[in-house]
């Protein structure tokens, strides 16, 4: 009987037993109503975040629309400029073709 407990290291069975009280406790501190109030708050304070979150998501998002919308309005104009480039090259072509047919 004595070789048995030869074998047992007193230090690591030390440390084992500890680990189980401390798992215990710790399980009966993380089940307690302080605890389940500090969730709550938690949770809460996420749930702000959140909303927080997107609504500055929903801003970039509009402002992303503003974006797109002022890069339409400068291609309008750019093809409208061009269209009027067009005509003025083309008056002075006919107007170039008039003076050298007189």
């Amino acid at each position: 009987m004595k070789n048995v407990f030869k074998k047992i290291d007193g230090v690591k069975t030390g440390i084992f037993a500890a680990g189980v009280l401390f798992g215990t406790a710790g399980i009966k501190i993380l089940s307690s109503q302080d605890a389940k109030k500090v969730y709550t708050n938690c949770t809460a304070a996420v749930l702000r975040a959140k909303k927080c979150v997107m609504k500055t998501a929903t801003t970039i998002q509009e402002n992303a629309d503003i974006y797109a919308e002022a890069k339409a309005i400068n291609d309008e104009r750019e093809a409208a400029e061009e269209v009027v480039d067009d005509t003025v090259e083309l008056n002075e072509v006919s107007e170039e073709t008039e003076s050298t047919e007189q």
